[in-house]
């Protein structure tokens, strides 16, 4: 009897360090509950949560450069197309003003005493050019009227006569002259009036006996 009980003991006793080892080598520990479940399985999420919390990742993920299918981006609008185009304003132009031409001084002549007569000058134009009477002229010479009077005779220019009766001017002046054939100074200004011919050759730079050209055109002052 004593013998059985010594055995019994004995077997408990390794019994015991039999289950000490045994839990030692597995190393067991007890899980620690975690956010994700009880016993570290993870703790299901409801569907609509879920999909929410998909949706706010996709909006905060960047989109993908490579591999996958590129994202749509909107056209820029030009800003040409979104800006009217001005309308230019017309600037005022200016209009020229006309360019007035001083008419040239007109020179005060004395009248002479005697005047040789030129070829195509008679004695109304002298009367004319001279502002005098032609029948004072005449009845100083000695000449009617209608009576020719050839170039190279000297007339006595009467003083104290009285001025010219009629229109002195025959042409308005000053103007531009068109010589035609045969024209000289004197004769230009015996159809003038009251023109002296020493001022058509001062007012284009001639001499009294220059030789004028048909279609040549002169200032008359």
């Amino acid at each position: 009897m004593k013998k059985y009980a010594l055995w019994l003991i004995f077997a408990l006793v390794f019994a015991l360090v039999l289950g000490a080892c045994t839990r030692s080598a597995s190393g067991s520990v007890p899980p620690t509950p975690t956010a994700s479940g009880m016993g570290g399985f993870p703790t299901p999420v409801p569907t609509g949560v879920a999909n929410i919390s998909a949706t706010q990742t996709a909006v905060a993920m960047p989109p993908q450069t490579g591999g996958g299918e590129a994202e749509e981006q909107p056209t820029p609008i030009p800003l040409a197309t979104l800006m009217p185009t001005p309308t230019p304003i017309p600037l005022p132009t200016a209009t020229p003003k006309p360019v007035v031409t001083a008419a040239p001084t007109k020179v005060s002549h004395e009248v002479p005493a005697k005047y040789t007569l030129h070829e195509g000058e008679f004695p109304y134009c002298l009367a004319r050019r001279f502002n005098i009477d032609p029948d004072d002229l005449l009845r100083a010479n000695g000449l009617v009227r209608g009576q020719t009077v050839y170039p190279g005779k000297t007339l006595i220019i009467p003083e104290g006569a009285k001025p010219f009766p009629y229109q002195r001017a025959l042409r308005a002046h000053p103007t531009t002259y068109t010589v035609q054939y045969g024209d000289t100074l004197y004769t230009i200004a015996c159809k003038f009036g009251d023109v002296w011919p020493e001022d058509i050759a001062a007012a284009n730079g001639l001499s009294l006996d220059a030789t004028l050209t048909p279609g040549q055109t002169l200032q008359i002052p």
